[in-house]
């Protein structure tokens, strides 16, 4: 396991919050070029890891991006080492057009000189956004009449303008329609072609759907890793989905926002 490629390495991540452990010493990895899942029921603790990870929480142990030591760092070091994050619930600037998003999300990786000087035409890194996110015949659309799905993937792009090494999404799917799911499933699959893509999920369908890898957390810790058949076939990861140790199947799948 190493990060010197650009993978992001976690290894023994602990959150405590007033003697309660949220998360109990959880190691685990992810590279570019697969989609990465953390995934688990209500109250696992996947949140709280990427929180850790983004210096939204205090961790203790090491998550590392490449060769850089994240844990201990501002929210703000962060995102200038690479890591974006996205929410559960997506926010964008409802008044502007998708592309004024893109416009000023990009801006953040540009220089003060830059910014200053009179831009001709679209950014490449936004033309790019677009075409990535599906949401070219949207550019001049006000965000805050989007669907449910394009506002997460606006947000996505607002993410990937900025060039990510590492892109961390929260439940990206969660009250979503099926085919936004299954276009939302391909956005990833694409745009981890470059950068490392942790995805937090406790919905079954969609990890066995999208994921490459796939870790298990359950209260606090980790519960079983690897392909998508190892850990529906684990039987401690149907038990804490199931109750039984019978087969992981769509219609069980629980549904709602977890941590």
């Amino acid at each position: 396991m190493t990060a010197a490629d650009g993978s992001l390495v976690v290894t023994d991540l602990k959150v405590e919050f007033d003697g309660f452990v949220a998360v109990g010493g959880v190691s685990f990895d992810a590279h570019p070029g697969e989609v990465r899942f953390l995934i688990g029921p209500n109250g696992a603790g996947k949140t709280t890891c990427i929180d850790a990870i983004t210096g939204l929480s205090k961790g203790t142990g090491s998550v590392k991006l490449g060769d850089q030591e994240l844990l201990g760092r501002s929210t703000q070091k962060i995102v200038r080492l690479g890591v974006g994050r996205t929410f559960q619930t997506a926010s964008v600037f409802e008044q502007l057009s998708v592309l004024q998003n893109l416009d000023i999300a990009a801006g953040l990786r540009r220089s003060s000189w830059s910014l200053l000087r009179a831009r001709r035409g679209v950014d490449p890194a936004i033309k790019v956004a677009l075409e990535e996110t599906g949401l070219s015949k949207e550019r001049d659309t006000p965000a805050g009449i989007l669907s449910h799905g394009q506002k997460q993937w606006l947000e996505i792009g607002m993410m990937l303008v900025q060039e990510p090494r590492a892109l961390l999404l929260d439940e990206p799917v969660a009250g979503m329609s099926q085919d936004e799911r299954t276009a939302t499933g391909e956005l990833l699959h694409r745009i981890a072609e470059r950068r490392v893509v942790l995805v937090v999920e406790h919905d079954m369908d969609f990890m066995r759907r999208y994921a490459s890898r796939v870790t298990v957390l359950h209260q606090g810790k980790m519960l079983s890793e690897g392909s998508v058949a190892h850990v529906q076939a684990d039987p401690k990861v149907q038990e804490v989905y199931l109750g039984t140790a019978g087969a992981v199947t769509t219609q069980d799948t629980p549904q709602g926002e977890g941590a």
